[in-house]
């Protein structure tokens, strides 16, 4: 395994300074964000797509310093009803485009979320049990049936023309896929290319056990987010996990997104690695970096030293 850093964190600098500041923390990859919801700080798509020279003077930077792109970031939301999911699906297609032209074969996404009826406005994620109210399980087949599974399957063989091997999912919450059972669910239906990007933290968010949920995707891990998170002792315990508060409320929050090793200790992330590796897994960890708790640079630094001793090289 190799470290790679998603770099909004360096949303900041320039595409360049960038590229330099990463180098100089011995990571020689990055996933960037090109689309969807995504900052895009280092990567034009557009202007990328439109521009042969720009297009080339932009692989240069990266070849110059002897860097990868480890993934193209475009997660959003393209099964939103309305001008979001029409924004988000132009520049997800864009992505994939671009994606062909970099050689690089891999998109990070999230599934999206739809609506929970023809007209609605607003997605509606379903996590209830969905056998009262009875209007639930019509809800769950509109989404899956008539707008998740048709949407992918279209976009799967545009990726497929553009030369990309792996879509991997993250399994975020408010997503259609949120855990290995959903992701299954789209992949079943659609094709193998998609996979999951296993970002540990949003599985413990949930109450999930990132370890054993690994086991159960065996086949399916096609990247992995170094992403941690604390449960937040004598608050967690009082309202539950469900956390309706900002990310920057963070002295308030039931749990937290915080530096590698500040939730989780070294011990188990040792053994997340060595899972994932034991089931096949030798590629990418990109660090996201989204701690609040402290400065960017410690979090970061933090980071990269717990995750150095931890991914099974």
């Amino acid at each position: 395994m190799k470290l790679a850093v998603c770099t909004d964190v360096y949303g900041d600098l320039s595409y360049t300074e960038m590229l330099d500041k990463v180098k100089s923390m011995g990571i020689e990859a990055v996933e960037m964000t090109a689309g969807g919801w995504g900052g895009c700080r280092h990567v034009p798509t557009a202007r990328l797509l439109a521009d042969d020279e720009s297009l080339k003077a932009f692989k240069k930077e990266l070849e110059d310093r002897e860097m990868e792109i480890a993934a193209l970031n475009c997660s959003g939301n393209p099964l939103c009803p309305g001008e979001m999911g029409e924004q988000h699906t132009k520049t997800i297609y864009d992505t994939a485009v671009l994606a062909g032209k970099l050689g690089v074969k891999k998109l990070v996404m999230m599934s999206g979320l739809p609506a929970g009826a023809p007209g609605d406005k607003t997605p509606n994620w379903i996590t209830s049990t969905i056998s009262w109210p009875d209007y639930m399980p019509e809800v769950v087949r509109y989404q899956w049936e008539d707008v998740a599974v048709p949407w992918w399957i279209k976009f799967v063989n545009h990726c497929k023309k553009q030369g990309i091997e792996q879509i991997a999912i993250e399994e975020f919450p408010c997503q259609l896929v949120y855990n290995p059972e959903t992701l299954w669910k789209l992949r079943n239906a659609v094709d193998p290319m998609i996979g999951m990007n296993m970002d540990p933290s949003h599985l413990i968010a949930i109450g999930a056990d990132p370890i054993v949920a690994l086991r159960s995707l065996k086949g399916a891990i096609y990247h992995v987010h170094g992403k941690d998170i604390r449960i937040e002792r004598g608050l967690c315990e009082i309202n539950g996990l469900p956390e309706w508060r900002p990310v920057t409320d963070v002295e308030n929050r039931a749990w937290n997104y915080v530096a590698v090793g500040c939730g989780k200790d070294l011990q188990w992330w040792k053994e997340f690695f060595s899972v994932c590796r034991m089931l096949g897994y030798n590629g990418y960890v990109s660090l996201e970096m989204e701690d609040l708790t402290m400065s960017v640079e410690a979090g970061l630094k933090t980071s990269i030293d717990s995750l150095n001793q931890a991914i099974s090289r």
